[in-house]
């Protein structure tokens, strides 16, 4: 059996799971994010305890099919820009991209995203790659020609564009420390 769980954006959220899975003596198959494949079905009990669990560290468990598939869209942007899973050819585009790992027409996943989610999936995208970006400015290691290829923009100047219309300020402005915004956590953005 698949569960399917919301929030789950990180290795450590992951590690979060199994332990909950395994403290209600579920027997796992694969833990990855967005989703745990168990051996065995729980019991009605299980689950609901599993869910409230689940709930107390921040995680909740999906049951419709419409949620399942945004979480899976938004688990692959995710993975896609702050843990360079890289599935994505470069050539491949964003759209193709989700059409091919979900199985769906980018129409109907747009829809449907914009719907549950209230923003339309390049907002999304685009409020992904800026938190990546504010991240990788922080640290400091990175020219902004390196950061601006590495989050996946065409150019400096477009990478500035786009963090100065979503935060209000130039990278520069960001990194400089002056009135600085606060960080989101990935499922807040």
């Amino acid at each position: 059996m698949t569960l399917y769980i919301k929030n789950m954006v990180c290795p450590r959220c992951i590690r979060t799971v199994e332990r909950l899975l395994e403290q209600q003596n579920l027997l796992v198959k694969n833990v990855q994010l967005g989703e745990a494949d168990l051996i065995d079905t729980p019991g009605i009990e299980q689950l609901v305890t599993l869910r409230k669990n689940l709930e107390a560290e921040g995680f909740e468990l999906l049951d419709n099919r419409n949620s399942r598939l945004v979480e899976q869209i938004k688990n692959l942007i995710i993975d896609e820009i702050h843990h360079a899973a890289s599935k994505k050819p470069e050539t491949m585009n964003f759209s193709d991209f989700l059409t091919r790992e979900t199985g769906h027409e980018y129409s109907q996943l747009s829809k449907l995203f914009s719907m549950v989610e209230g923003v339309t999936i390049e907002k999304y995208l685009i409020a992904q790659r800026i938190e990546r970006v504010k991240e990788l400015l922080i640290y400091g290691e990175q020219t902004l020609s390196e950061i601006a290829w590495q989050t996946g923009y065409s150019s400096t100047q477009h990478l500035s564009k786009q963090f100065r219309q979503v935060t209000g300020m130039t990278p520069t402005e960001f990194k400089s420390g002056h009135e600085r915004p606060d960080r989101k956590t990935l499922d807040a953005v």
